[in-house]
């Protein structure tokens, strides 16, 4: 959509003076909005849950009150600009998890559970088995491991104190029990892990990609001139911190699974294997240390 145009647009939307439920869709759409986007934003801002949208169609011709109609354009106008719809909203379902978000931390993605679902199948039904997930976040793996089977223990670091912030008022809020830690990587992290597992950073710094994610933090994302520094770190690191047989699982970019193989095979790891996403993309790759 040319600038001059979304102008024009958004002068007439301030034209009205009154907006009915249905005027103010239709203003978002004119702004360039998806429908979806639009009806979540505005059940947001008349403080309705996502299931509500059946409400929207039945009552398309009330008046919005005059503040739920400023904070609405509002939000229109940011997630126009680009801005995640979960930074607006504030919060994100992740694994059957209502997660709060926001610019501190990357958004989660239903990619991301392919990593969990591999996590819970190799740390099987052993009673208590550790588990560490390296650069949490907003807690989203970690939460959701803990989540699934409340007698693992749990542990999570990031570098950013802005994330853990985030990461530990929802484990607060969900009442679960994760060990958070600052540190990088598994820097100065004592003990042994049954699995390890990681979103790390993948998208090489001069990728054209990361022009379009001026909202999100960027040291979550970028990570060396092919993406895969962060991981090579964390491959070198792991081996020391894994009981025998233990499991490290890390997520990468779609086209890196050959690469992240390479790298846990050059390590020693054995059974390296991936696992697709739901688009049937290699999406995850991982390995074990030797039982011996």
């Amino acid at each position: 959509m040319k600038p001059h145009s979304n102008w024009r647009r958004w002068k007439w939307v301030q034209a009205l003076k009154v907006m009915t439920v249905a005027q103010a869709l239709s203003a978002a759409l004119a702004l360039g909005l998806d429908r979806l986007d639009a009806q979540l934003l505005l059940l947001h801002a008349l403080g309705k849950t996502e299931t509500q949208r059946a409400w929207l169609l039945a009552h398309d011709a009330d008046v919005l009150p005059a503040t739920c109609e400023t904070d609405f354009l509002a939000l229109v106008r940011r997630r126009a600009t680009g801005e995640p719809l979960a930074y607006l909203s504030g919060h994100k379902e992740f694994f059957g998890l209502d997660l709060a978000v926001d610019a501190r931390v990357l958004v989660p993605r239903p990619d991301t559970e392919t990593l969990v679902d591999w996590a819970l199948e190799v740390l099987g039904d052993i009673l208590q088995a550790s588990v560490i997930d390296l650069g949490t976040g907003s807690g989203a793996i970690a939460l959701a491991l803990k989540h699934t089977r409340p007698d693992l223990q749990v542990n999570a670091v990031d570098y950013s104190c802005d994330a853990l912030a985030v990461a530990s008022a929802n484990a607060q809020r969900l009442h679960l029990d994760v060990q958070w830690a600052q540190g990088s990587w598994l820097d100065n992290t004592p003990g042994r892990f049954l699995a390890i597992v990681s979103n790390p950073p993948y998208i090489a710094a001069l990728d054209q990609h990361l022009d379009a994610l001026t909202h999100e933090p960027l040291q979550a994302l970028a990570s060396g001139p092919d993406g895969l520094d962060d991981i090579r770190h964390i491959i070198a690191q792991a081996p020391a911190h894994l009981l025998p047989g233990g499991w490290l699982l890390l997520e990468h970019g779609y086209d890196q699974a050959e690469a992240v193989r390479g790298l846990l095979l050059t390590a020693g790891f054995a059974d390296v294997q991936s696992r697709r996403d739901l688009s049937g993309i290699e999406r995850c790759s991982g390995g074990r240390v030797s039982k011996a």
